[in-house]
């Protein structure tokens, strides 16, 4: 007994020393276990924002792998490119094509274009192709003029759009093509357009420039999670082409000292979506185009059947999406939805003249915001600029049936200036639910002429006297007598 009490006198003792110890251990490693944690997670977020979504081996980042889109794929390493930013690899990418164009009939071929810089003179897409952009991959335009091949002008402008005569071809070209992608991890395709921009300003250009990628007379284009920047010229211009869809893009340029560097330019085009991109650039962010005066009426293919949604853009010296003003083929059922216009000359435009011929009807603009904008709607009569003498002054364009509803913004100097003329009026315009916080607190901040439409329910700024007064059941409330009135102010 002396023995066994003992022992259960020594097990009490050690549960004693045993509770007093596991709270000091807790209390000492507390701060510990604190530290642990929190350099763990730490260590989580760093692994995370380095890999981007590749994997880690041994403390090296390995990049994405690149999906297999079609039956074959090749890698442009394959045909000796080099990715230095040095060694020109045109003829890697030519005989690439020329592989890929062999196998139409077994669902055409992928060019995997691995990381790194990729510098080339301008090359022919082919049908049935997917050009994939690696991550951190980067096409490099070569500056040297004398590499950029020259093509005849474009039958809707009946010259080159800056000089008479040819003009200069694009980056990467596609023509009379079907089932052509564009896509990648992110890569980027730059023009490097710093030495044409300076060439344009220096007038010791002798042809039109050209855009960075340009697919003409085409069907059935993707172009997606690509970064396009620097163009020469315009940056992304689908000419004559049908069913194309443009999702996730950055286009990027100086906002100055960039000339038109425009960021897509759809043109002539028909069945069209343009979606989920940031663009910011020396010019229009978007330009909807259909030829020019004369040119573009005997060419006759509209821009319609066009959808532009959920798009942040900028424009310090034009607008962030554009009609016109080279519309003469007819611009019609175009949607325009959840766009933010940031710090930039105007918002949105449609812009023409007489000579154009044509029409822009059918437009909706829905769900916008402007922030820091100088004009936020801009419909521009009187932009005369033509590609010769030959033009018909009595060609006069059509503007009807535009709506705006869900106009909101802040920081804006004219909320509206429509300047329709007495030869081409604005007719059938619609407001609805717009709110704009303004800059300047003027009379005249809504500026209309030559004008018919109407306003439904209450907006801000006040409508000029030109429209029409509806209730937001639709009741008609005041009926304007002066759609000719004018009170437009460039001077603010």
């Amino acid at each position: 007994m002396m023995v066994e009490t003992s022992q259960v006198g020594r097990f009490h003792h050690q549960r004693l020393d045993f509770k007093r110890w596991v709270p000091a251990f807790l209390s000492s490693h507390k701060t510990l276990f604190t530290v642990l944690w929190i350099a763990a997670f730490i260590s989580v977020f760093i692994w995370q924002r380095n890999i981007v979504g590749g994997f880690l081996i041994f403390g090296r980042a390995v990049a994405k792998p690149m999906p297999r889109l079609r039956p074959v794929a090749f890698n442009l390493t394959d045909f000796g490119a080099v990715g230095d930013g040095v060694t020109l690899n045109t003829e890697a990418f030519e005989k690439a094509i020329l592989a890929i164009s062999k196998l139409g009939k077994r669902g055409g071929g992928q060019l995997n274009v691995p990381p790194g810089r990729w510098l080339t003179a301008p090359f022919n897409l082919t049908s049935h192709m997917t050009l994939f952009l690696a991550e951190d991959s980067e096409i490099l335009g070569i500056q040297d003029e004398k590499y950029w091949p020259l093509m005849p002008p474009l039958p809707s402008y009946g010259y080159g759009r800056e000089h008479p005569g040819p003009r200069f071809g694009s980056l990467i070209h596609g023509q009379n093509l079907k089932d052509v992608v564009i896509t990648g991890h992110n890569g980027t395709i730059n023009g490097q357009g710093q030495s044409w921009w300076k060439k344009y300003r220096q007038k010791l250009l002798n042809n039109t420039r050209g855009p960075l990628v340009q697919i003409m007379r085409s069907s059935d284009i993707v172009i997606t999670n690509i970064t396009l920047r620097d163009s020469p010229f315009w940056t992304l211009h689908p000419y004559d082409c049908k069913n194309v869809t443009i999702r996730n893009l950055t286009i990027l340029a100086p906002i100055f000292e960039a000339p038109n560097t425009d960021g897509i330019d759809p043109d002539s085009c028909e069945d069209m979506v343009i979606e989920d991109c940031y663009i910011s650039v020396g010019d229009d962010a978007i330009a909807i185009k259909s030829g020019w005066d004369q040119y573009g009426i005997a060419y006759g293919q509209p821009s319609m059947n066009i959808l532009i949604r959920n798009l942040v853009v900028r424009s310090m010296v034009s607008a962030g999406i554009s009609i016109g003003s080279e519309m003469s083929g007819g611009v019609s059922n175009v949607t325009i939805e959840n766009v933010l216009v940031w710090n930039s000359r105007r918002a949105v435009r449609i812009k023409t003249a007489p000579g154009r011929g044509g029409y822009v009807r059918q437009i909706t603009y829905r769900n916008l915001t402007f922030d820091n904008v100088r004009v936020g709607v801009v419909l521009k009569t009187d932009y005369n600029e033509h590609p010769d003498e030959g033009y018909d002054p009595k060609a006069l364009p059509v503007i009807e049936n535009i709506s705006f509803t869900s106009i909101h913004g802040q920081g804006v100097r004219v909320p509206v200036r429509i300047h329709g003329s007495e030869e081409i009026p604005v007719k059938n315009v619609t407001f609805q639910d717009m709110s704009v916080g303004l800059t300047y607190k003027k009379k005249h901040i809504f500026q209309c002429a030559f004008v018919q439409g109407r306003v439904i329910g209450t907006i801000f700024p006040a409508p000029c006297e030109n429209l029409d007064r509806y209730d937001e059941q639709g009741r008609l409330v005041k009926r304007s007598a002066s759609q000719n009135m004018t009170d437009i102010d460039y001077d603010f």
